[in-house]
Order: structure tokens, then C-alpha cells, then sequence
């Protein structure tokens, strides 16, 4: 874990919504600290202690995001939607970052291409983060929040393809306040849904859950046998961390090994970070 001096902070956004985010005590002109969540150690995009200039609101920065919960709305589709906003307004989008599996209530630290997002907004001086949806954004208030805070700060503005909650004025924020937490309703829709689906298949004698990593569901749909590819990279995680590694020389470790995740993609620094617990 990062040993620099650091500065810390509490931060509260709402009840039941609390971290601590402790980032090196002198900000670089860039805005790239180290923020520490959740005892992950990782690097993302985090404001300087000044606002960035506004960015050229002809050039944007497109994101995507496919969730884990709801997938009617994949990435193609999500392209070609930023594509025809950009066409139609003059804009041109400078870069595409794409969050694959990541459900809307994860945290921004969980979400390496938004991260790398936001920090391509000032890299590229762009004034726009564009989405096809304002729920491709998050489906959860606070998160959503987070994000519009870190894109202004990074002198842009989200925008989304269908038009929806864009613009400055008051009854524009109003609107945004209101899909925000329309999708967070949804979202609890969906959950609510799995869950009833789970236990249905309890009821059948079914395996109901997430199948832990190392393993994958037999044939009979109940029970757990080892997964071969994914022992391999718990084995070498937990060798690499009795050496003394840390989370991020694991992870870049694992990717130079060509060691990968269940969905064939490097390991991210959280799903690392699970790992090395769970072994430990």
C-alpha cells in the first residue's frame, strides 16, 4: 500500500453512504492521486485543488457501460447513439470508454473506464462526457452525483444522447435529480426480481447465487467443482502476496502472465483485492 504522507478525509453523502478517502497531502497539476477504498489501493481520477478550465464543448469524451443486471441496452447500440448526438450537434468524440459487467450501483472505483474517462476529459480538454443514457451514468443517486461533481470539476458536463437532463438551468438539474432516482428504482426493481428468481430455484433444489471464483456449477445445476484456469490465478495471487507484493504489482503480475479473469479480461485491482482476502 501506498506509505506517502497523506492527507485524510471523511466524507458523507447521504446516510447509510460514508468512506474515507486519503489522497497524498501535495495534488499534482494533473489531478491523478491515490485514493484508497475499501483497503484497495488504486489509482483514479480525483480533482486538484483547482477547477480545470472548461473544456471545448465540441469535443467529448463517449462512455459506455453494459450492466451486470440489465443488458437490453449493449454497447453497440450505446455507440451509435453518442455517434448520431455527435453528428447531429457538430461534436466530435475524441475517445470511447467502455465499463463491460459493471452494474450501475458499483462504486467509481470499480469502474476503470470511467475512471480513465474522467481523467481524458482534461487530457483532451473536452468539454462533454457523453452517454447514451443518463442511467448509463449510475443507477444509484449518490454515485450519480459523484460523477457529475467529477466531470465538473473537470471543467465538462455530462450529456446524454436522448436528450434527456441536459442543460445548466434549474429545471434541468430537477430533471436529472428525478431519472436519477428513477433508475435507482428500477434497479431495485430488477434486484427484487433476482431475488425471486433465486428463490424459486432454491425451491427446486437448485443452486441459487454467485459461484464463488475457483469454482464453476456442475452439470446437475447444484453442485460446485473446482475451476482448473481459476485456481491457477488464486494460487499465484497468493504467492505473490506471501512475497510481499502489493495489489497493484499483482494485478499488473497476472496481466503480464496472461493470467485472466472469469470473462476471459484482466483482473481488475478490486477483484485482486477480493482474491488476496478471501486467501488469506
Amino acid at each position: 500500500m501506498n506509505r506517502e504522507r497523506t492527507a485524510s478525509a471523511r466524507v458523507t453523502s447521504s446516510p447509510g453512504y460514508s468512506f474515507v478517502i486519503r489522497s497524498p497531502a501535495v495534488h499534482t497539476p494533473s489531478g491523478v492521486c491515490t485514493i484508497v477504498i475499501d483497503k484497495c489501493d488504486t489509482n483514479v481520477y480525483a480533482s486538484d485543488m483547482k477547477r480545470a478550465r472548461k473544456g471545448d464543448g465540441k469535443v467529448a469524451i463517449g462512455y459506455l457501460r453494459v450492466s451486470t443486471e440489465d443488458q437490453r441496452l449493449g454497447p453497440e447500440a450505446q455507440r451509435d447513439a453518442i455517434a448520431t448526438w455527435a453528428a447531429r450537434a457538430g461534436v466530435t468524440v475524441a475517445a470511447w470508454f467502455t465499463d463491460a459487467g459493471v452494474s450501475g450501483g458499483a462504486d467509481v472505483a470499480d469502474r476503470p473506464a470511467l475512471v480513465a474517462a474522467l481523467q481524458a476529459l482534461r487530457e483532451h480538454r473536452a468539454g462533454v462526457l457523453a452517454v447514451a443514457k443518463r442511467d448509463r451514468i449510475a443507477r444509484d443517486v449518490v454515485i450519480a452525483g459523484l460523477v457529475d461533481r467529477a466531470v465538473t470539476e473537470a471543467g465538462a458536463c455530462v450529456v446524454s444522447a436522448d436528450g434527456c437532463g441536459n442543460g445548466q438551468e434549474a429545471a434541468d438539474a430537477f430533471m436529472r435529480t428525478i431519472l436519477d432516482g428513477a433508475a435507482q428504482y428500477e434497479r431495485a426493481l430488477i434486484r427484487q426480481r433476482t431475488r425471486a428468481a433465486l428463490a424459486a430455484k432454491r425451491a427446486r433444489g437448485e443452486r441459487a447465487g454467485a459461484v464463488p471464483f475457483g469454482y464453476r456449477l456442475a452439470d446437475d445445476g447444484a453442485r460446485l467443482v473446482p475451476e482448473p484456469d481459476e485456481k491457477r490465478v488464486i494460487a499465484r495471487v497468493r504467492e505473490l502476496r506471501a512475497a510481499g507484493r502489493s495489489l497493484r504489482g499483482i494485478v499488473a503480475d497476472l496481466a503480464g502472465s496472461g493470467l485472466v479473469g472469469r470473462t476471459r479480461r484482466p483482473l481488475g485491482l478490486t477483484q485482486v483485492a477480493r482474491i488476496a482476502e478471501s486467501a488469506a
